[in-house]
């Protein structure tokens, strides 16, 4: 088989090989009976927790582990092999709010929420999309009002992962005509709802849901950063967030190859097994390649953040990474549920939720036609929507 050990400091490859275990015994087992019935075992947010794969790169004072970002996105990789819902767990919790906690929270926020974000205690949702707005960020109507030393949260949000599991909401909410401020919210805080939705395509064992904020009242310490100074604070963290995006579409991929491998050499027509087939092999040819790009681009990007590369001066990296994997992932499923013939399309076989899971990759922190958008305009200097 292919390598993909090159480069990689020991330390990285043990990050690597623990995820690789707990996905191999703890998550595939279950991911088929977890997409039926539309929802994964709570008990695994423990063992994320345990394992410190909600705490990677996170400070060791409140819980984290000390690790690089290549790390992380070699742990994300594998969770994307074996469940892209128990991927979005972590992408979510660790990446987009407790990241941000650290990045832009004050002290007493960062001990009240993180340590117990990266135990698992407690799971965190990031409350941006609304019905409303999705890739135009800038026009949420969530509002937020002052009262006094309060704010009270009026309005709704759509598709966020985590939302009914979730006991910290990271929300954005209008706070003036053109400014937008981030706020921490308890779920159990008095006016929020959930409603989880069901029926999707895809990612049928995550929590998604839609939150509703009725009349729901923080006080300022829940502010998070600066008043009106919300949308650059989801802009950075959506940034970093691709690059996870990416490293769990490259571990989708790998694993609809790796379920496509075994069956072509299991399965035989004509006397001989499939995978002496060389239209077979182009299939499978063509997917390696492919995932080997993805591989690439995702992890130059996690070493440019190791190298302390800024939002700013990774961003379009970032949108490439997204935007070919999210993209190869697709693609890639879909061949090796053509591998896979007539038995790739019931649930027996895993090709079929491969695709499914994918294809909701090109749509969410960012669709595709939004990353060529951001990469058109650092490579012209001209803004496409203006």
């Amino acid at each position: 088989m292919l390598s993909n050990d090159f480069g990689l400091t020991e330390t990285q490859r043990g990050f690597r090989r623990l995820a690789a275990e707990f996905v191999d015994k703890e998550i595939i087992p279950h991911a088929r009976e977890w997409d039926r019935r539309e929802q994964v075992d709570r008990a695994i947010v423990k063992r994320l927790g345990e394992l410190g794969f909600l705490g990677l790169t996170l400070p060791e004072e409140y819980g984290g582990v000390e690790a690089d970002m290549l790390s992380y996105v070699l742990v994300t990789e594998e969770l994307g092999r074996g469940d892209s819902a128990v991927r979005g767990i972590v992408s979510v919790t660790l990446g987009l709010v407790a990241k941000t906690i650290a990045a832009h929270g004050t002290e007493e926020q960062k001990r009240e929420w993180l340590p117990r974000l990266t135990s698992g205690e407690a799971l965190g949702c990031f409350a941006l999309t609304e019905p409303g707005t999705g890739s135009d960020a800038a026009s949420v109507s969530t509002r937020a009002v002052r009262d006094g030393g309060d704010w009270v949260i009026n309005g709704a949000k759509m598709f966020i992962t985590n939302g009914t599991w979730a006991d910290l909401a990271l929300t954005f909410a209008r706070t003036s005509e053109k400014g937008i401020t981030a706020f921490l919210v308890p779920t159990d805080t008095p006016g929020f709802r959930t409603t989880e939705i069901h029926g999707k395509l895809g990612l049928r064992g995550q929590a998604t849901a839609e939150l509703t904020f009725d009349e729901v009242r923080v006080p300022d310490s829940a502010r998070l950063g600066e008043v009106d100074r919300g949308l650059g604070i989801a802009l950075g963290t959506l940034s970093r967030g691709r690059i996870s995006v990416a490293a769990g579409a490259v571990g989708l991929a790998q694993g609809a190859l790796d379920a496509a491998v075994r069956y072509a050499t299991e399965r035989t027509q004509f006397g001989r097994p499939i995978a002496s087939f060389q239209l077979v092999q182009e299939l499978l040819a063509d997917s390696a390649a492919e995932i080997k790009a993805a591989r690439a681009l995702t992890h130059q990007v996690a070493r440019m953040v190791d190298a302390g590369a800024t939002p700013k001066e990774y961003a379009t990296d970032a949108s490439i990474a997204k935007y070919f994997a999210s993209e190869m992932a697709v693609r890639v499923a879909n061949n090796c549920l053509q591998v896979f013939g007539g038995y790739g399309y019931i649930d027996e076989y895993p090709a079929g939720k491969y695709l499914r899971d994918a294809r909701v990759l090109t749509l969410y922190e960012g669709t595709s036609q939004i990353q060529k958008l951001i990469i058109g305009r650092d490579l012209t200097g001209v803004n496409a929507l203006t």
